[in-house]
């Protein structure tokens, strides 16, 4: 009896781990309208990169499971994608951030605001400003990215996520990981 309810626990807890590292659906189809738009495919699939402790460990921000990803169509890597969340005045948003083959940010897109306020940044004319940034740029709100009056949390706290990623890109590439 006592092996049963044992064996039934570990099995609801590793299901419910498993679970909880998956992209969310609303996310999801998010994320693969904008590689079908930017790589100009229909189909691909998400590999994840596996980064080890011990690189994680060396990032300035660690990266967790489920949030980096190689793309991959016909056996070819187009690139990568970055999905997590940044802080907002209240809440969080989620966004995306596609790079090309070559390291070099293809897009960025807010996937979800959660905001009465501040959604500017997620408009394309904004978020054009990433776009061909590699790991060795350095990124300063209201000096490299435009401030927005009405989201400037937002706005910095999407910069600072995009600046952090880059340098983590480059102690990944340094790493071999990418």
């Amino acid at each position: 009896m006592k092996k049963q309810l044992f064996f039934s626990c570990l099995i609801f807890l590793l299901s419910f781990s498993m679970l909880s590292f998956v992209i969310p659906k609303n996310i999801q189809k998010k994320v693969t309208k904008e590689i079908n738009k930017t790589f100009e495919v229909e189909g691909f699939n998400l590999v994840e990169v596996l980064i080890s402790e011990e690189v994680n460990k060396s990032l300035v921000r660690k990266i967790e499971k489920d949030k980096l990803f190689k793309i991959i169509a016909n056996n070819e890597l187009l690139g990568y994608a970055f999905v997590d969340k940044a802080p907002s005045k209240t809440d969080e948003f989620d966004y995306l951030i596609l790079l090309d083959k070559d390291l070099i940010v293809a897009k960025t897109k807010v996937l979800i605001y959660r905001e009465d306020y501040g959604g500017e940044i997620g408009s394309k004319r904004w978020l054009k400003q990433f776009i061909g940034k590699t790991s060795s740029d350095k990124l300063q709100y209201e000096k490299d990215i435009m401030a927005i009056s009405g989201a400037t949390i937002s706005a910095s706290s999407m910069t600072i996520a995009v600046n952090t990623f880059l340098q983590n890109l480059a102690i990944l590439h340094q790493n071999k990981v990418l």
